[in-house]
């Protein structure tokens, strides 16, 4: 269960701060809306992406299985 709360936590951390630097950009402050997003941007596919990549990969293979089935 902590996995889940540790992975919602950062989540939200992270459209936080995609959400922060859009709104940057329409204040007109374009140099903190574009470092933000460039970092976010190289964050994502320098650590997550290879992450996200195998979970979909994982969830292909694994068959849904309705939990009236196993009975």
């Amino acid at each position: 269960m902590f996995n889940w709360v540790f992975a919602l936590f950062h989540f939200s951390l992270y459209l936080g701060l995609v959400a922060y630097s859009v709104y940057s950009l329409i204040e007109g402050r374009w140099g903190t809306g574009l470092i933000l997003l460039a970092f976010l941007t190289a964050y994502y596919f320098l650590v997550l992406h290879q992450g996200v990549l195998k979970e979909i990969k994982r969830k292909k293979k694994k068959p849904f299985v309705r939990k009236q089935q196993l009975r």
